[in-house]
């Protein structure tokens, strides 16, 4: 009971800290609220009202109807421009997309001579070049067929192709990424707040306070855990309550304290890592650097951001160590398929074992740092 009571004060003693840090309270702020909202919606998944210049050299009625197939809210209003016009506004970034219908357009249709347009693409702009490319192709030819034909059609295939989109039939951006900022929150501020909390008593020297303590380094550090690790827990479900189901009207299929359940693991685990570094870090600068070293590729590699299974088998071994692997796939199957236990339970456990060893590894660095210093 003396050591459980020694853990629960330390705890105290780091929330009361914290809540004199107000950088540190806008950051949890901050990062669980606008930069969820943010990374939903600052990605859309179509087109929305791109910029777009257009060159008639026909001037024609079927290249004033290709004109008018532009509009709002996949394109601006279509900026009728030269030819001489077009690399200039291409290169001061004014149009993602130039399209150029050459003269003598109409008559060479109705001859059937295949005349060829020009579409200029901005492609640093990679999500709506890739988009609108494929957008602007299908507007040009369906305006063609339907001037050509009198009316618009589409082949007959001789298969039927019947899509069914699981878990997400609209497609929609906002639920993916709302959910996987999260979890990169999750990560990201339990680390800076558990390496902060180590770094925090080594500058302003109260450790040597807690050295002359009767306390053990294994009750320091578990104390900073709980208190670190309750203030992520409550900033994840208040997130996914009122900014991912409130805000952003993100349905979730499965089972939210499942969820949390999972987080308790990787929260855990990230604090762990979290003191691991701050041990090794001499400063807040330092830790900043290393945490740079080591959160991007957990968060770029954890599947969060792209398919494990496109990664090379070298990368997908390495991250099968790594707390965020895991953390994602279960989360994905819980908040987005609705998998229960019975499916997840692997992830759970993989956590639980690295959890463990990132916490006996902190453990015996942390007690070696403190060892050193008195």
């Amino acid at each position: 009971m003396r050591h459980l009571s020694n853990v629960y004060r330390l705890g105290i003693k780091e929330l009361w800290s914290l809540a004199r840090d107000p950088i540190m309270l806008m950051l949890i702020v901050w990062g669980f609220t606008f930069m969820i909202y943010v990374a939903a919606t600052a990605m859309p998944d179509s087109l929305h009202k791109v910029p777009i210049a257009i060159v008639d050299e026909d001037d024609s009625p079927l290249s004033a109807r290709i004109i008018s197939a532009f509009h709002p809210p996949q394109f601006m209003p279509p900026a009728r421009v030269t030819l001489s016009e077009v690399d200039a506004g291409l290169d001061a970034g004014e149009y993602t997309f130039a399209l150029d219908i050459p003269p003598n357009f109409q008559r060479d249709v109705l001859a059937g001579r295949n005349p060829i347009i020009q579409l200029n693409v901005d492609a640093t702009r990679m999500s709506q070049a890739f988009t609108g490319s494929g957008y602007t192709q299908q507007i040009v030819l369906g305006e063609v067929n339907e001037f050509v034909q009198r009316y618009r059609s589409s082949a007959s295939l001789p298969v039927d192709l019947a899509l069914r989109m699981r878990f997400n039939p609209a497609l929609t951006q906002t639920w993916f990424g709302s959910v996987m900022e999260i979890m990169n929150m999750v990560t990201m501020i339990s680390i800076i707040l558990a390496g902060a909390a180590v770094i925090r008593e080594r500058e302003h020297g109260t450790i040597e306070h807690l050295l002359v303590m009767p306390v053990t380094p294994g009750e320091i550090m578990l104390g900073k855990i709980w208190s670190m690790g309750l203030v992520v827990f409550l900033a994840t479900a208040l997130s996914l309550h009122f900014i991912v189901q409130g805000a952003l009207a993100v349905p979730i299929e499965g089972s939210v304290a499942l969820f949390l359940a999972m987080a308790v693991l990787h929260i855990v685990a990230t604090t762990s890592m979290g003191i691991f570094m701050a041990t090794l870090a001499r400063s807040m600068p330092q830790f900043g650097l290393l945490m740079m070293l080591v959160l991007l590729p957990m968060q770029m590699l954890s599947g969060g951001t792209t398919p494990r299974e496109s990664m090379p088998l070298l990368a997908q071994q390495v991250m099968e160590v790594a707390p965020t692997t895991h953390f994602v796939a279960a989360a994905q199957a819980i908040l987005y398929r609705g998998a229960g236990f019975d499916v997840v339970w692997p992830h759970f456990l993989a956590l639980a074992v690295i959890g463990l060893v990132f916490f006996v590894g902190a453990l015996l660095h942390f007690r070696k740092s403190i060892s050193q210093m008195a």
